[in-house]
């Protein structure tokens, strides 16, 4: 059941948090809602923990910077957002990435699902100050390194979509292509006019379409090889200049 307003979200949230101890008050200086309970601290002395809650009826924008600034006055924040179900959108399909958003900013995460015939259903996704799961990816790391090494020039705009993409793999096989407009060669003799190991590999895959074998253990080019160094003629022509 969508909620129409905020406020819709107050009550679940408030007896949730009153069922952990807490004591609840809504719109205090500002903030949505503030929960205080008092905890047994490191030298058996009681202190208090006090939450910050800020609800919206969808995860936005505006509710993200309104916890990191939240997270100014209290080290404990967490943002309170509908999950309805039945609702389309982006947003609403990708709480993972969400929860793993506000675990790097420190912010706790729940969600409450609205029901017209039941009590409603809050969830935590995160706790405030919960570590980010997502491990560094090193070998993605060195993929993104690799493949920025290999180009040798800028030939994407960047932003730009629904466009062929200049790879490092392209530009491999481009500069094949170019090597064959001589004529028929041999994997060896192209792996060294190109300065690639795996001429090989890449002239018997043809993953575009752009050679053939001509006779055992020699290639030419194709209608395709020779269409695609047209398509590309200033990049082609860069490289002969050099």
């Amino acid at each position: 059941m969508a909620v129409k307003e905020e406020a819709e979200l107050y009550e679940p949230v408030k007896r949730y948090f009153e069922a952990q101890g807490y004591e609840v008050k809504g719109e205090v200086l500002h903030c949505d809602l503030v929960a205080i309970r008092q905890h047994t601290g490191d030298h058996s002395a009681e202190e208090e923990e006090m939450l910050i809650v800020e609800l919206k009826r969808t995860f936005n924008l505006a509710l993200l910077l309104q916890g990191v600034e939240r997270l100014r006055i209290n080290n404990r924040v967490m943002l309170a957002v509908e999950r309805n179900r039945k609702k389309s959108g982006a947003v609403n399909q990708r709480f993972g990435e969400i929860t793993e958003l506000c675990r790097m900013l420190g912010l706790g995460l729940m969600t409450v699902t609205l029901f017209k015939t039941k009590p409603a259903l809050v969830e935590l996704l995160c706790e405030p100050g919960d570590p980010p799961r997502a491990r560094y990816r090193a070998k993605k790391h060195d993929r993104l390194v690799r493949e920025f090494r290999e180009r040798s020039g800028d030939y994407n705009v960047g932003g730009t979509t629904k466009v062929k993409r200049m790879t490092a793999y392209r530009e491999k096989c481009l500069r094949l292509a170019n090597s064959l407009r001589q004529g028929p060669a041999s994997p060896a003799s192209l792996a060294r006019l190109t300065a690639n190991s795996k001429a090989g590999d890449m002239l018997r895959i043809n993953y575009y379409g752009w050679f053939e074998r001509a006779e055992r253990g020699i290639y030419r080019l194709t209608a395709a090889g020779e269409a695609a160094l047209a398509e590309h003629n200033d990049i082609v022509a860069g490289w002969d200049r050099q």
